[in-house]
């Protein structure tokens, strides 16, 4: 799996997950046979979703509960933390993960009857914490669209975090959302540099199309948070006053940050891409990379996997801070509703009088 096959993806390997018990590898057999050189197509294939709902009690996250709407995401962002759970599906956090998806649909029926429990207390619902539900193959599928119908007639609040300009065609359903209170959305940003980005995140929108998102978004009245994610030392740190300005210019009242996570598979992967597009800055990144995690190339410890620690980290915090003061970000803080949340009717159900 290797030259111009991988145009347009992150990965340029396909190594076997982890639970896999025999490991695949391409070699040459000298047989004279013609050899298929076109580009890996994206393929899709059908899950039937039993649950929507998937719980986590991580004390350094802001949200107890998401609906993940796919399964490996075709933007292809080489340092996707979210690789490893293609790992799961006996499938490659490699090419696999950006070209073999699993799509749910009628995961919005699921999520309907788990809304309609009697024991359901509401909260804000999480959307696109491991995969992007706007990822193109969602002009197809629209699952994402289904399960912002359901939430939307339940007067259920939530969180999107998303790069994919597909989010956007759910502004009519967004909108009166956010008049009520109910809704937020993150746009990830990584760098203003289109070459890096096309390099780095291969089919996911440039720089400029998603500060275009932020702008129809805030235009349309639903807040919108920047989400500086990863921040990549000695690659993408020096931006990152660039990247609040350009955002809060667009529109944005919020900002995040995050750095860069390589946990599992993710590092080699990087390692890779690093030797391939910015090989004179690879030994400066993992080195740094190490200062931040205690000598390691990730730390997943809670309180230090989205930032570090050590002098470095505090370096980023504390511009980071500067800036989003300067700019007049995060100067209110967005509290998402929950005291609207309602069971609608369903059919067959009898009218009340009253």
């Amino acid at each position: 799996m290797a030259g111009d096959r991988l145009r347009g993806r992150g990965a340029a390997s396909n190594e076997t997950g982890r639970f896999e018990g025999l490991v695949r590898e391409a070699f040459a057999d000298d047989w004279d046979l013609p050899v298929e050189d076109s580009l890996i197509e994206t393929e899709v294939r059908l899950e039937q979703p039993r649950s929507a709902i998937s719980r986590n009690s991580s004390p350094d996250l802001p949200f107890d509960r998401s609906v993940n709407p796919y399964r490996g995401c075709e933007h292809g962002c080489v340092y996707c933390y979210a690789r490893p759970s293609h790992a799961y599906l006996n499938l490659s956090p490699g090419v696999d993960f950006e070209t073999r998806l699993l799509a749910r649909p009628g995961i919005g029926a699921v999520l309907d009857r788990e809304l309609r429990a009697k024991s359901y207390r509401p909260g804000p619902m999480a959307i696109g914490t491991n995969t992007d539900p706007y990822q193109p193959v969602e002009a197809k599928y629209q699952v994402m669209r289904e399960v912002l119908q359901v939430l939307a007639a339940f007067n259920h609040p939530l969180d999107i975090t998303s790069r994919g300009t597909l989010i956007e065609r759910d502004i009519d359903l967004l909108a009166p959302m956010a008049a009520k209170g109910l809704v937020s959305v993150g746009i990830s940003i990584t760098t203003l540099d289109a070459g890096l980005a096309r390099r780095m995140e291969p089919r996911a929108p440039a720089p400029a199309r998603r500060l275009q998102m932020i702008r129809r978004l805030s235009e349309a009245g639903i807040p919108v948070r920047l989400m500086l994610a990863p921040v990549i030392p000695g690659l993408t740190d020096h931006e990152l006053e660039a990247v609040l300005g350009a955002a809060k210019e667009a529109g944005a009242e919020h900002a995040s940050w995050i750095l860069l996570r390589l946990p599992r598979e993710v590092s080699p992967l990087f390692q890779d891409w690093l030797s391939r597009c910015a090989p004179g800055r690879a030994a400066k990144i993992m080195a740094r990379l190490g200062d931040l995690h205690g000598g390691k190339d990730y730390d997943p410890a809670f309180g230090k996997r989205f930032r570090g620690e050590g002098l470095w980290s505090r370096l980023i915090r504390d511009r980071f801070r500067t800036a989003t003061q300067r700019l007049g970000l995060n100067e209110t803080r967005l509290q998402l509703r929950t005291d609207l949340f309602s069971v609608p009717f369903s059919k067959g159900d009898q009218l009340g009088l009253f």
